[in-house]
């Protein structure tokens, strides 16, 4: 058993329609298990709940030791690069649809969280990329991301060409839609829907994986995570680079992207007894016919 959280942030989807209830009802429990509790300031602000510190993800992760988020993936994906750096154990509610990161049910959040709060859970460190865009031998872009870093064609245009580089060696040039580079959590994202495989989180590798290519030959091909992808733009109009959620529109021919390492992981935090593949199962379906 770890020890005891003292100070819980609370982070939630606060587009969503009849969440502030929610918030609060999980914000009173935690204080009811004598924990000390914040607010993300967004989620505060944008829900109109009082009577909690309003902090922003710096503050957050400075203070807390211990983030509740709730809502879907994407909100998990959007305070998970804030809070990265700072080292805070995460754990997800999940308010959304898939969940394959916030993975406590909205009703369950009581008898899951009682013993993690005390100490008793799984935990998991997910691995990020982060990188950038290039232009003329300078940074015009900084991206972080647990997901994907996403090279795609603009929305009226044609197929884009891109040129692929490990480090300092040619791997492909691909005419494509567009190009996905996935962390292992992110391969079961917009990679899967692309006929990428599935990586388990505990592999230390990426999945390049091509959107719609021209050429039926360039398959999605599974790298080690020790070197950096470079993705060079060689022809196509308004194209565009998203690293998660956050993206950069309108490259020109030559700009280039890449994509490394990070530094940070994210740690996220599961009841006692969680376990990867019944994610998969639950969430893919893969229980279908069996009796």
């Amino acid at each position: 058993m770890s020890a005891r959280f003292r100070h819980a942030a609370v982070v939630g989807k606060y587009q969503a329609r009849g969440i502030r209830p929610v918030l609060e009802e999980i914000a009173h429990f935690l204080v009811e298990q004598r924990l000390e509790v914040s607010f993300e300031r967004e989620t505060a602000h944008a829900t109109g709940v009082t009577g909690f510190d309003a902090l922003d993800a710096a503050e957050l992760g400075r203070r807390c030791d211990l983030a509740v988020v709730v809502g879907g993936d994407g909100t998990m994906l959007g305070i998970a690069r804030e809070l990265a750096r700072y080292n805070l154990p995460l754990v997800g509610i999940n308010q959304g649809r898939l969940g394959f990161i916030t993975d406590v049910p909205i009703g369950q959040y009581q008898e899951a969280l009682t013993p993690m709060i005390a100490g008793d859970y799984e935990e998991e460190h997910r691995t990020m990329l982060e990188g950038g865009v290039w232009r003329d031998g300078d940074k015009i872009f900084d991206g972080l991301s647990l997901n994907d870093v996403v090279v795609s064609r603009g929305a009226t245009a044609s197929m884009v060409e891109l040129r692929i580089d490990i480090d300092d060696e040619l791997v492909a040039n691909i005419r494509a839609d567009g190009l996905i580079v996935a962390s292992p959590t992110g391969s079961t994202a917009y990679a899967l829907s692309a006929g990428g495989p599935i990586l388990h989180p505990g592999i230390a590798g990426w999945v390049l994986v091509p959107i719609a290519s021209h050429t039926l030959s360039n398959r999605p091909i599974v790298l080690p995570d020790q070197g950096e992808v470079r993705i060079t733009v060689v022809a196509g109009r308004d194209a565009s680079a998203n690293f998660d959620m956050h993206s950069l529109a309108s490259l020109l021919h030559g700009d280039q992207i890449r994509v490394r390492r990070s530094a940070f992981k994210v740690r996220f935090l599961h009841p006692r007894g969680w376990s990867y593949y019944a994610t998969l199962r639950r969430k893919l379906r893969w229980y279908e016919g069996v009796v």
